[in-house]
């Protein structure tokens, strides 16, 4: 099997964390893009002695490492508004403590793994995330609309979102449900769900809710490969079901991380 056989199936993920890492679709990708590219140019330079999804991974790593120390350069290709807010984030937030976070919490890998991505020792991997589950939940608050129609799954998300500070504006289970509400109580974050009660789609509420006004959104999916295949627009944002409490966690937070609205003055 060729090398890019073996990291296809990897790459989905990969653009789910540049995004999350970034909180941006067009700036993720391009690292991303960056990452690939480095490979094919130097394809004997790949990690070997190490699983396909964390060699690729390390080989992300060491393109984000190298270039988000020219942040200004990378601004100026990709405006957003996003990169304004995320450095005021980032005067109380390490960058490090974030990609802890995510590779641990969202990507699933080991604290001995991250360790080996960021080139820390797993204890101090452990003390990041910690670090940085503090911080970010410290600085971000909000009201959220849950859009699930499965009733244990919509309280375990309201259980979470409460738990982290965060007030609930209303769950609702059909598309015309979850419009009806956010433009009865506008939420400063929706969590949706893909597939809704009455064979309406999650992904066409959250367009109906965009058409009227700017809201970060994370979508919740078991099949989070059918919403990255480059093909159409896509979210930023993606959490895989079955999940864990702790990824729906720093989603949220990092989601929150890139709004406008939370920024503390």
């Amino acid at each position: 099997m060729s090398l890019g056989q073996q990291l296809a199936p990897h790459l989905p993920l990969l653009r789910r964390y540049a995004r999350a890492l970034t909180g941006n679709q067009a700036e993720g990708d391009r690292y991303v893009r960056a990452a690939l590219e480095a490979i094919v140019a130097a394809p004997d330079q790949f990690p070997r002695e190490v699983d396909p999804r964390l060699g690729l991974y390390r080989t992300f790593q060491a393109i984000w490492q190298s270039t988000h120390l020219e942040e200004d350069e990378i601004a100026e290709d990709y405006p957003s508004d996003g990169e304004a807010i995320a450095r005021k984030r980032l005067a109380r937030l390490t960058p490090l403590s974030r990609q802890a976070l995510l590779l641990t919490t969202v990507e699933g890998f080991s604290v001995e793994d991250a360790g080996y991505l960021i080139e820390e020792s797993p204890h101090d991997v452990a003390k990041l995330v910690s670090e940085a589950v503090s911080e970010i939940e410290s600085q971000t608050r909000t009201r959220v609309l849950i859009i699930e129609d499965e009733p244990l799954i919509a309280m375990d998300l309201e259980q979470i979102v409460r738990d982290l500070g965060h007030e609930v504006t209303g769950v609702a289970v059909t598309r015309d449900e979850a419009v009806a509400l956010a433009m009865e109580d506008r939420p400063g974050l929706v969590l949706a769900d893909i597939q809704l009660a009455d064979d309406s789609s999650g992904i066409d509420a959250v367009k109906d809710i965009l058409a009227e006004f700017s809201v970060p959104v994370i979508f919740i999916t078991a099949f989070p490969e059918r919403l990255l295949t480059g093909e159409r627009p896509e979210p930023t944002f993606l959490i895989t079901k079955p999940f864990q409490r702790e990824t729906v966690k720093t989603t949220i937070s990092q989601a929150l991380f890139f709004d406008e609205a939370t920024v503390p003055a």
